[in-house]
């Protein structure tokens, strides 16, 4: 499966570039699973996430809920994933509804309020959890 990512342009290199080579690192199947590979994906990330470039928001926001030991750091990606997920990005909307409906959240509505946006956008996988809500 290919995926798509942003079109280079010579006014949008400086952002594009490091969020092209973060989103192939990460979704490469033998490096995406490397710490030290994800550690540099953020890095590559924290820009364009910054400028407000919404696919950088939400794999950002991701990683930081997904790979960080830190209360800090998971309070941000929760917070970059909301932005994106308020922008339309699907893969953030589903992200918050999971979190949002683990035990250690427990906040069903919010669960259910993200996971039916993501539904609406086609995700199957949304679907699947609200039908376990």
């Amino acid at each position: 499966m290919s995926r798509a990512y942003p079109p280079l342009s010579a006014e949008a290199s400086p952002v594009r570039l490091p969020l092209r080579v973060a989103l192939w690192l990460l979704d490469s199947p033998r490096l995406g699973h490397a710490p030290s590979v994800k550690r540099f994906a953020v890095r590559l990330l924290k820009q364009p996430a910054r400028q407000g470039v919404v696919l950088a928001q939400s794999r950002l926001g991701q990683l930081l809920c997904r790979d960080c030991g830190n209360t800090r750091d998971r309070r941000i990606g929760l917070e970059l994933l909301r932005q994106a997920a308020r922008a339309g990005d699907r893969r953030a909307q589903l992200e918050l509804g999971r979190l949002y409906g683990q035990p250690r959240c427990n906040q069903p509505q919010q669960a259910r309020h993200w996971l039916e946006l993501a539904a609406a956008q086609g995700s199957q996988e949304a679907k699947r959890l609200l039908s376990q809500l």
